[in-house]
């Protein structure tokens, strides 16, 4: 008791004196009473105890959303191993990254919403246009390579990011935009207004949710389409759905999962054979990374989203005889959230209409693939010869092709222009 009482005093009052020693002092023994006891008490100095204080200060408050980003794993994911920052530094990864990923793009105002529209190629290319479309949590980027291509053989190219993914506008929700299909539908309809694209076009379409709105608009406005690519992407009722989208509609769930900055490329990494490489996957996080809006974004259009119903009215479409538009289903077998099967029926209701190209090699994302997996092998030849010469099938040989493929097509007998184009 006497112990304790002495130890109550040495620390809880001000003017009760304090015993202090050296780090190689051994400790005081302290006689009372009758009894010897042994108490050590280590003081520190005043400006010690204000250091401490100061460091509490320093110390970060508590974050919501701190078991999603705040872990060894999502730390060393999104941290770029050449910043000097530590501890996954936001701040300095988005000066290292902010410019990347807007390669061939430019922002282009419809009412009130800002899009950012990639365009490779001219408005008097000799071949049309194409329209490429990506699905959810991805972005316009990963059209690219296939743009380049595309623009090279003749084409005008538009691929913008839907609004709410990449560097398009992401209002929130309830305040001009709500990220219901319908919506999603008319936002497209003004943004073909403003690119001035009149005539049919080649519109190529992947991935889940904003990819399934493309194909639901197509349905819709076949009249504008003279073919459709399909690449990967949910096809029929009986379609998986990752479970990214299972999570974000989940309550409060949900509002944790859109917050996570690497999400998107765990997304394209789940769903292929290989790890995207670091100048690709600070692309696809940098919208996350940047403000919370594209997370909200996606979380509100996978809630809006009554996939059964989407997915229903896309089997059913273009399984009917009134979808008479030529379809090409380009298929990455190794896709782990997407089976062949889902090509494969398709193709069953509609031969007349659907051609199916299978890319070995290739997952989620085949454009992703492009050079690897897809421009390299001769399923390419395949893909350019639908494209151009689909609506014109009779060919005649030529005897020596400068480029080595083997015909021309009769629409282009006049200007000799190659027909494996896409």
């Amino acid at each position: 008791m006497a112990s304790s009482l002495l130890s109550l005093r040495a620390t809880s009052f001000p003017s009760t004196r304090t015993f202090t020693h050296s780090p190689n002092s051994k400790p005081r023994k302290l006689g009372i009473g009758g009894r010897r006891d042994f108490l050590a008490l280590s003081s520190t100095s005043s400006s010690e105890r204000a250091g401490e204080e100061e460091n509490k200060d320093d110390k970060p408050g508590f974050n919501p959303f701190g078991f999603v980003t705040d872990n060894p794993s999502s730390r060393s994911a999104i941290q770029l191993p050449e910043s000097p920052a530590e501890d996954g530094n936001v701040g300095q990864m988005l000066y290292r990254i902010e410019d990347k990923g807007r390669e061939y793009g430019s922002y282009v105002r419809s009412g009130k919403l800002r899009w950012f529209v990639r365009e490779t190629g001219s408005a008097n290319s000799r071949l049309g246009t194409i329209l490429f479309l990506h699905g959810a949590p991805t972005q316009s980027f990963s059209y690219r390579e296939v743009m380049s291509q595309m623009s090279s053989s003749g084409y005008h190219c538009f691929a913008p990011d839907w609004i709410g993914f990449g560097f398009s506008d992401k209002p929130q929700p309830g305040y001009g935009f709500n990220y219901t299909e319908d919506e999603f539908h008319s936002a497209l309809e003004k943004l073909l207004e403003v690119l001035n694209i009149t005539s049919p076009f080649v519109l190529v379409v992947q991935g889940f949710l904003v990819g399934s709105y493309g194909l639901t608009w197509a349905l819709k406005n076949s009249e504008k389409i003279s073919k459709l690519v399909i690449l990967n992407s949910p096809l029929t009722v009986s379609s998986p759905l990752p479970g990214l989208f299972k999570k974000l509609r989940i309550p409060l769930f949900g509002e944790f999962t859109c917050q996570n900055a690497i999400e998107a490329e765990r997304f394209i990494e789940g769903g292929s054979p290989y790890v995207l490489k670091n100048e690709k996957a600070d692309v696809y996080r940098l919208p996350y990374l940047s403000s919370g809006a594209p997370g909200f974004a996606l979380l509100e259009a996978a809630k809006k989203a009554n996939f059964g119903d989407i997915l229903g009215r896309i089997s059913s479409g273009f399984s009917s005889s009134s979808w008479d538009k030529p379809i090409l289903l380009v298929w990455g077998l190794s896709d782990k959230y997407l089976p062949l099967s889902e090509a494969e029926a398709l193709q069953k209701g509609n031969p007349d209409a659907v051609q199916i190209k299978q890319i070995e090699g290739a997952g989620h994302m085949p454009q992703e693939d492009w050079y690897l997996k897809i421009y390299s092998s001769s399923k390419v030849k395949e893909i350019k010869y639908f494209i151009c010469s689909q609506n014109f099938p009779i060919f005649y040989p030529i005897s020596a092709p400068v480029t080595g493929l083997p015909y021309y097509c009769t629409k282009h007998l006049k200007c000799k222009t190659v027909c494996f184009i896409f």
